[in-house]
């Protein structure tokens, strides 16, 4: 995510090695939008808190649901020119919970859903 919404051309992501469906769409439409308005994002998330929920191996797809912890407060937006901050809104949550869904394909587990839950962590 952080080498998608960094380049504007959203080539050097492969987020494709990570997610797919819902979840590959989503972030690439909305790291497009960030991108036509002239913004990227600096900086690094992280995810802490992990738990994992319902596993089911013996589906025909086997697959996951992981909540987490999304920390984007060390994630800036700033202007793609000039490198300077864009204004966010101060009550804006930097730190939320997050529920993913987990589809185990030939490759590996890619994502196909991220659910932000709405409350902080």
């Amino acid at each position: 995510m952080e080498k998608l919404y960094a380049d504007p051309t959203g080539k050097s992501a492969h987020l494709d090695q990570y997610a797919t469906s819902d979840a590959l769409k989503l972030a690439e439409a909305d790291a497009k939008r960030a991108h036509g308005r002239g913004d990227i994002y600096t900086g690094s998330i992280t995810l802490t808190d992990q738990k994992v929920g319902k596993v089911d191996t013996s589906a025909a797809i086997p697959y996951a649901t992981v909540s987490s912890c999304l920390d984007i407060s060390q994630w800036q937006t700033v202007d793609a020119d000039t490198r300077k901050p864009v204004s966010l809104p101060a009550n804006r949550l930097t730190k939320y919970v997050i529920l993913s869904t987990l589809l185990k394909y030939p490759e590996g587990w890619r994502v196909i859903s991220h659910e932000p839950q709405g409350k902080p962590c």
